[in-house]
């Protein structure tokens, strides 16, 4: 039961999480935090010419939150914030909709390692700290303004 959510490509990107790291100057800075699990992540993000320039983040997260926060940390450089709201969107129906994966023709081939964790839509008390990294980025691009359209 809980092994099809512990596989070894989700443990393998739990402990690939890059080690933490906060930004000096960052242009905005989020915190999210599960209230099921106490999980936690701070995103902070730097932007140039509309795209992510910089990010740092500290996750204090279970395996299921250090993974999806790892392979978002490991590709998140050069992203617009249109992408990254349509990414958390994608994850959210993919989670709790039982939509596709951020993957195919419309998503760029970064993303595609964010597929292993569609097992986790079958464990609703998952979805939050899964959901964390990308709560806390959209956020960030809300404080600067970045709103869902561009």
């Amino acid at each position: 039961m809980l092994s099809e959510l512990y596989t070894g490509g989700v443990l393998d990107a739990a402990a690939a999480i890059p080690a933490a790291r906060r930004l000096d100057a960052p242009d905005a800075s989020a915190t999210k935090v599960s209230r099921v699990c106490g999980s936690e992540v701070t995103v902070d993000l730097a932007m140039k010419d509309g795209r992510v320039a910089d990010f740092g983040m500290e996750a204090k997260a279970c395996a299921l939150g250090q993974a999806s926060a790892s392979i978002v940390a490991r590709n998140i450089i050069g992203a617009e914030a249109v992408e990254l709201y349509r990414l958390r969107d994608r994850m959210r129906a993919m989670l709790k909709d039982g939509g596709d994966p951020p993957v195919g023709e419309d998503w760029d081939e970064r993303w595609r390692d964010l597929a292993m964790l569609e097992p986790i839509r079958d464990y609703p008390q998952r979805h939050a700290s899964t959901l964390l990294v990308f709560e806390a980025v959209c956020a960030c691009l809300d404080q600067l303004g970045l709103n869902a359209s561009g």
